[in-house]
């Protein structure tokens, strides 16, 4: 048997907690009942400066079970740094981790084949949708747009893969050694190189609450993963630079040639003012590319913590 931690950032989850928790405790129950997993196992809920009742209801599903267990983070650090929280913080208490979201919308039956993988010795079991039969078509579209679009920029993601994952303990450690402040871990986890493998599962509607991803949040998370993990951003401004500048001796060129050689005058008022614009929104555009990459320089340099813990709820091992 091996022990499980389950790891679930919560932010404004109060609607979803009640109905999360009794799907996971049937669900974690069912595989101590097989023998997948070890007594010491615990589900870990991280609370990410929630505004509602979502710690109190933690701390409330703590008492009654030490099943449950909880972080409270003093303020709100975003999905991606609640999760490292909780992975970083109880690291050394499990053999292995899984994290998933807490609206359940990742089917949890796929825990079963994800810790069957591990002890066949997959560091990583990638959790996959198999189709996005259900999302609508701009969802789709985006989705399939994003993949493609980190692929060319030299991002190696798995396709349909989100923050559904189990990770070994030492896979975990050495992921801890990866200490950028602005994180993608969709992109780093494949880094560590791992054996890993895929399980696929269908992605359920969510049973309650609101998105906190909506389409500001989405294009946010995908600005990150590119400038995170990619310099091509970068190098595509020096390739338009030179292709800007080779155009621009061409169309010297021809004004040279239709004004001395061919003796005609050149009115050419509309193609300056385009080409003023053109120019103008091409410097802005690169120089708002530049920088994003210094911000985030600057934000590396500083060192800040990425979280920070105000309470730990676990009276299994150490926290």
């Amino acid at each position: 048997m091996v022990t499980v931690y389950f790891i679930l950032p919560c932010y404004n989850e109060e609607e979803v907690l009640p109905e999360t928790s009794k799907r996971l405790l049937q669900k974690f129950l069912s595989l101590a009942e097989k023998n997948y997993i070890s007594a010491e196992s615990r589900i870990i809920f991280v609370d990410d400066g929630s505004k509602d009742s979502t710690w109190k209801i933690i701390e409330k599903l703590h008492n009654k079970n030490d099943i449950f267990g909880g972080l409270k983070l003093t303020g709100n650090c975003g999905h991606q740094n609640a999760l490292l929280a909780g992975l970083l913080t109880f690291k050394d208490n499990a053999d292995a981790f899984i994290s998933l979201d807490a609206d359940l919308q990742d089917d949890i039956d796929a825990v079963d084949e994800m810790i069957r993988r591990f002890t066949e010795g997959n560091d990583i079991v990638y959790g996959v949708r198999k189709s996005r039969a259900r999302d609508t078509f701009f969802k789709k579209t985006t989705a399939l747009a994003f993949y493609k679009l980190m692929r060319f920029m030299g991002v190696d993601l798995v396709y349909n893969h989100a923050d559904y994952r189990l990770m070994s303990k030492r896979a975990l450690n050495d992921f801890a050694g990866y200490k950028e402040v602005n994180l993608f871990l969709r992109g780093i986890i494949p880094l560590l190189g791992y054996k890993s493998c895929v399980v696929l599962y269908e992605r359920h509607e969510r049973f309650a609450g609101e998105s906190k991803y909506p389409l500001k949040k989405m294009f946010a998370f995908a600005v990150q993963g590119i400038t995170s993990f990619s310099i091509k951003p970068i190098r595509l401004i020096t390739f338009i630079g030179f292709s800007v500048f080779f155009l621009s001796l061409m169309i010297l060129l021809y004004v040279l040639s239709i004004k001395y050689i061919a003796g005609v005058a050149v009115s050419g008022w509309a193609s300056m003012i385009l080409s003023i614009w053109m120019l103008g929104g091409l410097q802005l555009l690169t120089t708002g590319v530049i920088g994003e990459y210094i911000a985030k320089t600057y934000l590396e340099t500083k060192r800040r913590p990425r979280f920070a813990i105000e309470k730990s709820l676990n009276k299994a091992g150490k926290t």
